[in-house]
């Protein structure tokens, strides 16, 4: 069950907040959170609060483990843009744009996955045994003179 949860208006630029996003996006929610708190980004904080907040749903509005919650998506879309001008020589002034975004994490409830060496299949023929090659070397041996 994916369980969301939004933050709107927040003061970090889109491309920093995915930047923060990209690295913590599929882990399990603690270990997201582990990540975030020793993130030396400013927009980690943000991206940690909206995470705690999906777990948090998911707990108290629709009764699922904490340990079993994964970030599936971390959504970043750009917000409005404030706009301010700052004095420059001459009379003249330059834009100053402060962007904002909104993010919006899911979580979902999932069981963990199979230890890493368990997943791994190996390849066999229709009959089970090993897979032998279409193509069989061959050795060429040197003409006598």
């Amino acid at each position: 069950m994916e369980v969301t949860a939004t933050a709107k208006w927040v003061r970090v630029p889109p491309r920093k907040a995915r930047l923060v996003g990209a690295v913590v996006e599929g882990m399990p929610v603690s270990e997201a959170l582990t990540v975030l708190a020793f993130m030396p980004k400013a927009a980690a904080n943000d991206v940690a609060k909206v995470v705690r907040s999906a777990a948090a749903n998911a707990q108290n509005n629709f009764n699922l483990e904490a340990d079993r919650l994964r970030l599936t998506r971390l959504e970043v879309n750009g917000g409005p843009i404030i706009k301010r001008f700052r004095p420059r020589a001459r009379g003249a002034y330059y834009s100053v744009f402060k962007r904002t975004c909104h993010l919006r994490a899911v979580v979902e409830d999932t069981v963990e996955p199979a230890p890493r060496a368990a997943r791994r299949r190996t390849r066999t023929g229709s009959e089970g045994g090993p897979v032998t090659p279409a193509v069989t070397p061959t050795v060429v041996e040197p003409e006598a003179e």
